[in-house]
C-alpha cells in the first residue's frame, strides 16, 4: 500500500468515529506502528484535514470535512483520466472544455508522485466510428434539463416523418454514435427517447413541467426494471 493510499484509509477510518479514538486503536486497525500513525496524523493536519487531538488523548475529525483531491488512489486517478479524456474527445465544446479544465485543476493539487501517474496514464480513448451532427446546441438541452422546463421540439424519425412534440426533458444520455434526450412526451402520454441529431428545432417554454426531474428519472427506472430492460435507453426504444 502506498503512503497516499494509507493516508486515504486513515481518513476513512476517522470518519467512522464520532468521539475521540486513541492512536493505538487507529494504528491497530490500519496495521501500522504507533509512530507511523502519529506521523500520518501530522501529515494530514498539515495538508488541511480538520483532525483534533494529540498523542495520549485521542483523535477525532470534525464533521463536514471534505476529502481533498490529493488523496485519490491510483485506480481512482485512472478512472478520472479515462472519463475526462472520453468527455473531452466525444462531447460538445462546452463539456470538452469543462473536462480539460477539471483535469487541470485536479493535477494542480496532486502531490508529485500522483501527478506523474496522471501525466503518464496509458488509458486512452479510441476514435469514434461516427460523430453525430446536431442542429441543436447540447447546451440548450442540458439547460432545459437543469431548469426542468418544457421543450417544444420538431423531430424527424428514422423514416423521415416529422412531428411536433411538447416534452419534459429529464436526462441526456451519451452514446458513441448518438446523444439521446430522455423525456416525458405529452403527445404519447408516456416516456420517450429522442436522438438529439434528429431534433430539427427547439423552443423552450417558460413554464416548468409539473414533476421534478429526479422523480421522472425514478419513475422511468422503476418501469424499466419491471420490464427487465437495461437502465439506459437502447436505440430500439428511441421514438420512431
Amino acid at each position: 500500500m502506498s503512503r497516499a493510499e494509507r493516508l486515504l484509509q486513515l481518513l476513512q477510518v476517522l470518519r467512522r468515529y464520532r468521539r475521540p479514538v486513541s492512536g493505538q486503536t487507529l494504528a491497530d486497525e490500519l496495521g501500522v506502528s504507533i509512530r507511523t500513525l502519529y506521523r500520518d496524523i501530522a501529515s494530514l493536519q498539515a495538508q488541511g484535514a480538520m483532525i483534533e487531538g494529540e498523542p495520549g488523548v485521542g483523535y477525532v475529525m470534525k464533521a463536514g470535512f471534505m476529502l481533498p483531491p490529493i488523496m485519490f488512489g491510483s485506480e481512482e486517478l485512472d478512472a478520472l483520466v479515462l472519463g475526462m479524456r472520453w468527455v473531452a474527445d466525444r462531447c460538445d465544446k462546452t463539456l470538452s472544455s469543462g473536462a480539460l479544465s477539471a483535469l487541470s485543476k485536479i493535477a494542480a493539487v496532486l502531490p508529485p508522485e500522483l501527478r506523474r501517474e496522471l501525466d503518464e496514464s496509458s488509458l486512452l480513448v479510441g476514435a469514434p466510428l461516427r460523430r453525430p451532427v446536431n442542429l441543436i446546441s447540447p447546451d440548450l438541452l442540458r439547460a432545459a434539463v437543469r431548469a426542468e422546463r418544457k421543450l417544444e421540439i420538431t423531430y424527424v424519425d428514422g423514416n423521415g416523418n416529422r412531428s411536433r412534440r411538447v416534452v419534459w426533458p429529464f436526462a441526456l444520455v451519451y452514446f458513441d454514435q448518438a446523444r439521446v434526450l430522455m423525456c416525458w412526451c405529452e403527445l404519447r402520454s408516456d416516456f420517450r427517447n429522442f436522438r438529439s441529431d434528429r431534433i430539427l428545432s427547439v423552443e423552450q417554454r417558460q413554464e416548468r413541467y409539473p414533476k421534478r426531474r429526479s422523480t421522472l428519472l425514478r419513475e422511468w427506472r422503476k418501469l424499466n426494471q419491471i420490464a427487465s430492460r437495461t437502465i439506459l435507453p437502447e436505440y430500439d426504444s428511441i421514438d420512431r
